[in-house]
Parts: C-alpha cells; structure tokens; sequence
C-alpha cells in the first residue's frame, strides 16, 4: 500500500500536468495562422478579459467578455450564429444584472434592442436599428411599465409621430418629426392634468402661422410666431463595451 507521504507529491505532479495539458489546448493556431480552437486572455491583473471558440479565424458559439474590475460576472456575452459575424449579444452590469441585449452584426446594432432599468429587469426602452442607426419604432418606458415616448427614427434621426406621456399616463407633448426636424401641428399639455396649454405649427424647427394658448381648455390668447426654435432632442447614441 502507497504511504500518504509518496502518494501526495505524485498527486501533485499529476495536477500540474494536467494543468499544462490543458493550457497547452488554448490558444492556437491552424495552419494557416488564424486562431483555432479554445482561446482565453487575461488583463495584466491576471483576470480573465475573453473567453471563446474559433473555428479557423472565425468566432463560433458562445464568448464571454470582463471587464478589468471584476471576474464574477461578464459584462457582455455574444452567441454567434453559424460562424457569421452576426450574434445574439447581452449587456450586463458589473453586478451582473441585465443591462441590454439584442442582436448585432460586426459592432453594429441590427433590429429589436431592449434596455432595462437598474433592476435588471424593468423594461427601459424599446428600440429599433438599421446598420448600427436607429431606424423604426422607438419606446421609452417609467419603472411602473407605463410609456415615457413613443416615435420612430429614420437613418438615425427622429422622423414620424412623437408623443411624450407623463407619469399618470397622459400625453403632455404631440409632435411630429421629419428628417430630424420638428414639421406640422404641435400640441402641448398641461403635465399635471392633461389639458392642452398651447397648438401651433412647425416648419424645420421654427414656429409659423398662428398660436393659441389654453387655460382650463378655453382659448385664452393667440400669438404670432417669433421664430424661436425649441430645445432639440438628442439623438441617443449607444457605445460598445468591450
């Protein structure tokens, strides 16, 4: 019978070849130089920064990326489809709760995106993209589930209807867009109670023909427009974490 004391440094030794075996099966390449196979790599702290599978030069399945802080959880993981740039992505937050996901070809968004509140699970916004832009429906959502705007994009620029709701529900502001520009009929709400305050037009941005102000919906005052362009809404723009 092998006694205890023999019995543990040739364990040792057997744990420290399978830990060179096993390293010795990452990281390569194929015959013509693109990498194959397993690949991790680490940030300069020693955690890990990816982890993935190639198949000649080309992601496959499942890889999962961290940031330098933290090794717990990935701050993003893709599931590349059929060996195509194209993958299904996710987003998450440093605690490991669900920022984003969706679907991306290269670096660019394509399709339905949806973002979350800090909850990780709360709706934040619906969104829509084309080639990296915003591009269709657009939705923005309070914590209770309620709508904060609905509109829709066009090439990355506001472009359709937009209305804007508060936290009760009613809608306080009704535009409509055009190539970024605010174009048509303008009708604003009082935000506490819903009622209209003030209607009017729009053309590129700049207030024309004549504008009437409400008081307990009864028209108070008309105005004639003094070209004053509103606060413009910013077009969101999202970053890649990676």
């Amino acid at each position: 019978m092998m006694k205890v004391k023999n019995y543990i440094p040739i364990l040792s030794l057997a744990l420290l070849f399978c830990f060179n075996f096993s390293m010795a099966q990452i990281n390569k390449f194929d015959s013509n130089g693109k990498r194959h196979g397993v690949w991790k790599k680490y940030y300069k702290n020693k955690r890990i920064r990816y982890s993935g599978t190639f198949e000649h030069g080309k992601e496959v399945g499942t890889f999962k990326f961290y940031s330098a802080a933290t090794s717990d959880f990935p701050s993003v993981v893709r599931v590349y489809k059929n060996g195509s740039a194209t993958a299904d992505v996710t987003f998450y937050a440093e605690n490991g709760k669900l920022e984003s996901k969706g679907l991306m070809i290269g670096k660019k968004r394509e399709g339905k995106w949806l973002y979350y509140h800090e909850d990780g699970k709360t709706l934040m916004s619906e969104e829509t993209y084309k080639d990296g832009k915003l591009h269709g429906p657009y939705k923005t959502f309070y914590n209770s589930g309620k709508p904060t705007e609905v509109t829709n994009y066009a090439n990355g620029l506001l472009d359709g209807p937009y209305k804007k709701y508060a936290i009760k529900g009613h809608i306080y502001q009704d535009f409509t867009y055009k190539e970024g520009k605010l174009n048509g009929p303008a009708i604003y709400y009082n935000r506490k109670n819903g009622e209209v305050t003030t209607k009017g037009t729009f053309r590129d941005d700049i207030r024309v023909g004549t504008w009437e102000n409400y008081a307990d919906g009864a028209l108070v005052s008309t105005e004639q427009p003094n070209k004053r362009k509103p606060p413009r809404k910013k077009t969101k723009k999202k970053e890649n974490k990676q």
